[in-house]
């Protein structure tokens, strides 16, 4: 009877367990959501490092957000890159082309557009398939494979802090590549300009439309 009874006191204490940390990650991710759900635009610095397919560069930039829909990705490393979502298309660009690229928003499968989820109504929840939530010493990690993209990315984690800001990306692809952006010197509700988020071709570069992905 006595076994019984410890064997009870053990399987409610392991539910116990398991329920509190469903709340937990819960909690966490709600917190994500809140966070961002309350801003109107964003600025950072950020490092984007690549390893994959032979190849291991690294960039860096400024990056800004502005709801609804818009950011602008400026590279400093190389100088002149530029990436732009204007809220109906995303446009490509990199100095010494002779070309940039354009294409529709809703079509866009690129490697920085899951940080698009922060520039509507944030709901983690929707945007990631297969969610997790875990914490250890170097701090919180939500991950997960963001809609959509199934069939290229393995899964995307973001390291956020305990106040649910974003510190850090990592994008693991299916063919085994490896995308890592860093967040630094993040300043919310930052003032834009409608400017910020227009292409205006360089003299002598004209724009094409890019294939939408396969």
């Amino acid at each position: 009877m006595l076994r019984r009874i410890l064997l009870l006191i053990v399987l409610c204490s392991g539910s116990s367990l398991a329920f509190a940390q469903v709340q937990d990650s819960d909690a966490l991710i709600r917190r994500v959501d809140e966070h961002y759900n309350h801003l109107t635009s964003l600025r950072a610095r950020y490092t984007e490092h690549y390893a994959g397919m032979g190849l291991d560069r690294t960039e860096s930039g400024t990056l800004l957000l502005k709801k609804p829909g818009r950011m602008r990705w400026s590279y400093d490393q190389p100088a002149g890159k530029l990436f732009i979502l204007d809220g109906k298309f995303a446009w490509f660009y990199t100095p010494g082309d002779s070309q940039a690229q354009r294409i529709p928003a809703k079509q866009l499968d690129d490697l920085r557009s899951p940080l698009r989820f922060l520039l509507g109504h944030t709901q983690l929840k929707k945007e990631l398939v297969n969610l997790t939530v875990t914490q250890d010493a170097n701090g919180i990690h939500i991950a997960g494979i963001p809609q959509g993209m199934e069939q290229r990315i393995h899964r995307l984690t973001l390291d956020v802090t305990p106040a649910g800001a974003i510190q850090h990306m990592k994008l693991e692809e299916i063919d085994g590549a490896i995308t890592e952006f860093a967040f630094t010197q993040l300043v919310e509700n930052v003032p834009t300009r409608e400017a910020d988020f227009v292409f205006i071709p360089p003299d002598g570069v004209t724009i094409v439309d890019a294939l939408p992905p396969v």
